[in-house]
């Protein structure tokens, strides 16, 4: 993997582990060269991830909204910052600029990049791994809501297992460089196909 996208939140979160691990995300992608393709804002996890991976040498690219980059919430000192149209715009450039995708830790917009980056890699719209960071149990009740979705038959088990989740950064890699897209990938439905 040279280039990742990495989905975090505007806001930097309640306990100091959440910055930590992000602190610790930026340290792993300077030193093993990773790119950071992020959402290009100085706020929050955003701008920490950012800031982090440029003190380490390392690249980062930012994508950002033209409403937002009017807001003046753009970060000023990146390797490369692209201005888009919409967040639509943001989503797709980052896609293409990325080999992988993971979600740190966010709130709604959070939810919605990697909801989208799962759901293209459950059609086939892309083949690249799709992790979520952990980070002190962030995700248990989401990978729990997956869990359910297959028992109900709204997920099948191959998608569920699409959805790589570590607590730690370097385990997470790992399974991200390890993981091989299948070759059958895209959707069906949980029942099966259609008769």
């Amino acid at each position: 993997m040279r280039s990742l996208s990495v989905f975090c939140g505007s806001s930097r979160g309640r306990q100091p582990v959440y910055l930590h691990a992000v602190g610790e995300l930026a340290r792993v992608l300077a030193s093993d060269g990773i790119r950071l393709v992020y959402g290009g804002n100085s706020t929050g996890t955003m701008g920490a991830l950012a800031d982090g991976v440029l003190e380490a040498g390392g690249q980062v690219v930012g994508v950002i909204p033209e409403y937002d980059f009017g807001q003046g919430w753009a970060h000023e000192g990146l390797t490369e910052l692209h201005v888009v149209d919409s967040m639509h715009e943001r989503k797709a450039r980052m896609a293409e600029l990325s080999d992988g995708f993971i979600a740190l830790p966010g709130g709604l917009g959070t939810l919605d990049e990697f909801a989208e980056a799962i759901t293209w890699l459950q059609l086939g719209l892309h083949h690249k791994p799709t992790g979520l960071l952990n980070t002190a149990g962030y995700y248990e009740a989401l990978l729990r809501f997956f869990d359910h979705a297959v028992a109900e038959r709204f997920l099948r088990e191959e998608d569920r297992a699409l959805i790589l989740a570590e607590t730690e950064v370097r385990p997470l890699l790992d399974l991200m460089r390890a993981w091989t897209p299948r070759q059958d990938q895209g959707w069906v439905p949980a029942d099966g196909p259609a008769a």
